[in-house]
């Protein structure tokens, strides 16, 4: 058994590279037609007229679809599974549209050229109606959100969560130094290389087979469900390769109305946005005003906390309600906080709808707390690093909020081993530089969760088969993003097996085959579905030792599995192949099992990380020179995809920091950043060289004692950049992303005004 630690490639790697994986708009279906959208040119109206006529004229459409024969159900689009309670207020075609990208009408026809082509010919009459952009502005729209008959009023805010701990009042009187900041976070994109698309077609026995690149074929089944009052066992999905997410495909945004189109027409259809389609109508990372006062004592000790968040959900609630407690509850991970005080609110705006971005709610307050707490340490004399150590949470520590047990927690250790590694005591003691280039070091830690325990059905159910060839065949609700873990799976199954990952066969995530599962979120997939798998894994190798134990009259004690076969004191007794093969011959059943696990914890992932960069004060342009993350794994199943999870995070980092913002205009409602020409992303040229340290002391609850790894790896990044720049600078700067304007204007407030027009030392 050697399948652990290991840089195992990817297991679809060769059919990636090849072209060989077949992506959802690349899948040939006989009799597909093709749907395109009228998305609202108005950020809040009512729809008074569709006029199809037009439309309706051109060769080769087959139907136009809008609120006047579509069903009107209300749904929300981010339920995990049927039956779920969830403030309902989306519908396929509105009659009233509340953000520019919200669906007016849809063209079916034979191709997507005719589709888009009649789209342009619908003639819509808007009657516009009142618009709200800020979320501050939002609060004044105040009232309940549902009305007695359980209809949304799009009033606010649609969600809260207050949280008292300790005495706030008394950790305050007892400060020594009192630090207030405002902190605000924008709205970005996923972005990811293959834009939002679907499948819908009518099965023989009157059901409907979706296929979708999601997150979750059971939150699809649901939301469908939902939308189109249909029962769950009307529904089939099939999960397709899925071409990035990053959260942006968690909830179903084109499933329903393929489904509905598929089952009126009686054939396959499929919509695929382009780009700007996927950028206007789909889903955003939320943005947040944080404010943030915080406590401390002379050598640093946090003796209180309070804390405010309004989140900007946009036009619909989706899965917003969550936000301020998720937020919370990353919030109270992290240190050691005598006293907490916490409010956090969601409001509705005419803004294209927030959704789940690789941290659901973590970075924007861990953005917020670890720039304050930065802003703390420069304004009592003390270095960052030290700070936090102060502060850090350990092993065993029990959060606040819900009581957990944060597990073998090892924040310490990655601050630690981080600020040697990095050399910050160095970095820190360059003293001040002149002239038109500066150079800072910045720090950040954050926390995690790993699982949705203890709510949300936080379990899963694995099946493990032996194949006649010898090989395993795996069945869970397993949904690979793009980021390898079904390659991390198949080595925890081939760990237990004696086989290699790549002698384990996945079976596509299928509602008509799998166990429910909550699907790939919330930080769930190797430390909740690959300990359900390792259980799986145990109890098939234990039927293979006791089939392999008749056909070799040896007690199944004696016997092991190792590269692919079973072996007795040390000698090969018997090859996998040639014992199913034995077993097929006389008619025995081939040893299977099947496990389900329930999660009884929820540990936290922890990391720290550290970041230089380098400002030009000519341009206001900032440069990340060098990266350091420093991450609290518990056990890397495969170092070489934690590393790229932990590359990947801190890029998208990056860009929350410096570039990206769609930039929704506060007077038109008009998103700017629409496109990968508008909008800004950290590419190749803008990253730095990156290292990485792992952090491997294991975690007793997790699967060989691992932990996750795929959305914190993104968390700390933006806050470590921001506050290399205010080292850098002597600013405090809190408004993402720190834009060049932004930099200059705090250099004029300053007083640092670089003198001549083309960078001359003052």
């Amino acid at each position: 058994m050697n399948q652990l630690s290991r840089r195992v490639p990817l297991v679809d790697g060769v059919a990636k590279v090849t072209g060989a994986l077949r992506f959802t708009a690349d899948l040939d279906v006989e009799g597909l037609l093709h749907g395109a959208l009228v998305l609202s040119t108005h950020p809040h109206a009512r729809v008074a007229r569709v006029d199809p006529a037009a439309a309706l004229a051109v060769e080769g459409v087959h139907e136009v679809f809008w609120h006047g024969n579509t069903p009107a159900h209300l749904y929300n689009s981010s339920i995990w599974f049927s039956g779920q309670k969830a403030l309902a207020d989306e519908q396929m075609f509105p009659q009233v549209v509340r953000h520019i990208g919200d669906r007016v009408a849809a063209v079916i026809a034979d191709t997507e050229e005719i589709a888009r082509r009649a789209a342009r010919l619908i003639e819509v009459d808007y009657v516009d109606l009142p618009t709200i952009f800020d979320p501050e502005v939002a609060l004044g729209h105040a009232g309940l959100p549902l009305r007695q008959d359980d209809t949304p009023t799009f009033l606010n805010p649609v969600a809260g969560e207050t949280f008292v701990y300790g005495d706030p009042e008394a950790g305050f009187a007892a400060a020594d130094l009192i630090v207030e900041t405002r902190v605000t976070t924008p709205r970005s994109h996923h972005c990811a290389v293959e834009t939002h698309a679907c499948i819908a077609m009518p099965e023989p026995d009157g059901r409907i087979l979706v296929l979708s690149p999601c997150q979750s074929v059971f939150a699809v089944q649901a939301v469908v469900g939902q939308a189109l009052s249909l029962p769950s066992e009307k529904i089939r999905v099939q999960k397709t390769p899925i071409g990035g997410s990053f959260g942006g495909k968690a909830e179903p945004i084109l499933d329903p109305l393929c489904a509905f189109f598929a089952l009126k027409l009686n054939r396959p259809v499929i919509i695929r946005y382009d780009r700007q389609e996927t950028f206007t109508a789909t889903r955003t990372r939320s943005s947040v005003t944080g404010r943030m006062k915080i406590a401390l004592k002379s050598d640093g000790r946090i003796l209180a906390r309070e804390t405010e968040a309004l989140v900007d959900i946009g036009a619909y609630c989706t899965g917003g309600n969550y936000l301020p407690s998720s937020m919370l509850q990353r919030l109270v991970r992290l240190y050691d906080v005598p006293a907490e005080r916490y409010s956090g609110r969601a409001v509705y705006t005419n803004t294209v709808p927030a959704g789940a971005f690789r941290g659901y709610g973590s970075p924007q307050i861990h953005t917020i707390a670890e720039i304050s707490l930065d802003i703390a340490a420069r304004r009592m004399g003390m270095d960052p690093v030290a700070l936090r150590q102060r502060n850090l949470v350990g092993p065993g520590a029990i959060e606040p909020w819900q009581g957990l047990d944060l597990g073998n927690a090892r924040g310490r250790e990655c601050l630690a081993r981080g600020a040697e590694a990095f050399g910050w005591v160095g970095r820190r003691q360059r003293g001040v530089e002149r002239g038109r280039w500066r150079r800072g070091a910045g720090v950040a830690s954050a926390t995690h969760i790993n699982g949705c325990y203890p709510g949300f059905h936080e379990e899963t159910t694995a099946s493990l088969t032996l194949l006649p060839d010898g090989r395993a065949e795996l069945i869970c609700a397993l949904h690979d993003l793009g980021c390898g873990a079904d390659t991390t799976l198949a080595q925890i199954a081939a760990e237990t097996l004696g086989l290699r990952a790549c002698d384990i066969v996945i079976v596509p995530a299928d509602t008509d085959t799998c166990p429910y599962d909550l699907g790939t979120r919330a930080s769930r997939m190797t430390y909740i579905c690959g300990e359900a798998i390792r259980r799986a894994g145990v109890a098939l190798a234990r039927s293979i030792r006791a089939a392999a134990g008749l056909e070799l009259n040896t007690p199944a004690d004696d016997l092991c599995l190792e590269a692919g076969a079973i072996h007795c004191r040390g000698d090969v007794g018997i090859a996998l192949p040639d014992l199913a093969a034995r077993l097929v011959s006389r008619g025995i059943e081939l040893p299977a099992a099947t496990e389900s696990y329930r999660a009884q914890a929820n540990p936290g992932s922890y990391a720290a990380h550290f970041a230089e960069v380098e400002i030009d004060r000519l341009t206001g342009r900032v440069k990340v020179t060098d990266y350091l993350a420093v991450h609290d794994i518990g056990r890397a199943i495969n170092p070489m995809l934690v590393e790229g999870q932990i590359h990947g995070g801190i890029q998208i980092g990056i860009g929350y920091a410096l570039y990206e913002d769609v930039a929704i205009d506060r007077s038109t409602g008009r998103m700017r950043g629409d496109s990968f020409s508008r909008y800004t992303l950290a590419n190749a040229p803008e990253m730095p060289p990156m290292r990485v340290l792992l952090v491997e002391e294991g975690e007793p609850t997790g699967p060989f004692g691992a932990k996750a790894v795929g959305e914190i790896a993104t968390i700390p990044v933006a806050a470590a950049v921001v506050n290399a720049v205010n080292d850098a600078l002597g600013t405090e700067l809190t408004e993402l992303p720190l834009s060049p304007e932004r930099v200059l204007a705090a250099l004029d407030g300053g007083g640092e005004r670089l003198p001549g027009l083309l960078g001359g030392s003052p």
